[in-house]
């Protein structure tokens, strides 16, 4: 058995240092919301838990910058973070506060209608609404991510139209992202400390190739600014 070669145990290494520091930015640019779960009952503590959720969104749109940089350029990881927070925090924190409310509603009249003679029609319909939120979510925090001066409504547009075209792609990038929020529930500092950064990742990559029809590496982008 041949041992590996360097260039490999070199690419190993980078690979772990870029999960690494891209789990602790991550945190830290998350800490009130990471807080108010470790700390409060979410049952209670919601309307904390939605006024602290759009903060997490720059960190988000930041971790997927770091992995398009760092695949690229190998630009160290936390410069990339910092440089990806800079470039879209304004416009994902904006997407995060419209998504958070949208969520909050839907979910606030899905209790609502849960015990209503209407609830077997409303709930399903509901139910679907937010997980579609949640999908064009995190496919547009990776299309700004990738063209940070994109509009944002032709961000939303792309994403929504591509989420539902490409559902199957949608789907695994739901399952891994509801898998990782599982973990966090059972085990927190295993998911913040090791699996947050894999799991990003590997929705990053899939929400990227979702969305192929809008972004090139090799061309200018159909969501860069000035096109419609």
């Amino acid at each position: 058995m041949k041992p590996l070669a360097h260039g490999t145990y070199t690419m190993i290494a980078g690979v772990v240092y870029l999960a690494l520091i891209t789990n602790v930015l991550l945190v830290i640019s998350c800490l009130p919301f990471v807080l108010l779960l470790v700390t409060t009952d979410p049952a209670r503590s919601w309307p904390l838990l939605a006024a602290a959720a759009p903060f997490c969104a720059p960190g988000v749109s930041a971790a997927f910058a770091t992995f398009r940089e760092f695949s690229r350029n190998g630009v160290t990881p936390a410069r990339a973070f910092l440089a990806g927070w800079l470039a879209t925090w304004r416009r994902a924190f904006l997407l995060g506060g419209a998504a958070t409310a949208v969520v909050v509603v839907l979910i606030v009249d899905l209790r609502f209608f849960a015990d209503s003679g209407l609830s077997v029609v409303i709930v399903p319909v509901l139910a679907v609404l937010t997980v579609l939120v949640g999908a064009v979510t995190l496919v547009s925090l990776v299309a700004i991510s990738d063209v940070p001066g994109a509009r944002f409504l032709d961000v939303i547009r792309a994403s929504l139209y591509l989420c539902v075209r490409r559902w199957y792609l949608t789907v695994v990038s739901l399952l891994v992202i509801g898998t990782q929020v599982a973990l966090f529930a059972s085990m927190p500092a295993i998911a913040l400390g090791l699996t947050a950064a894999p799991a990003l990742y590997f929705a990053w990559a899939n929400s990227r190739y979702t969305l192929r029809p809008v972004l090139s590496i090799d061309e200018v982008p159909a969501l860069a600014p000035g096109r419609s």
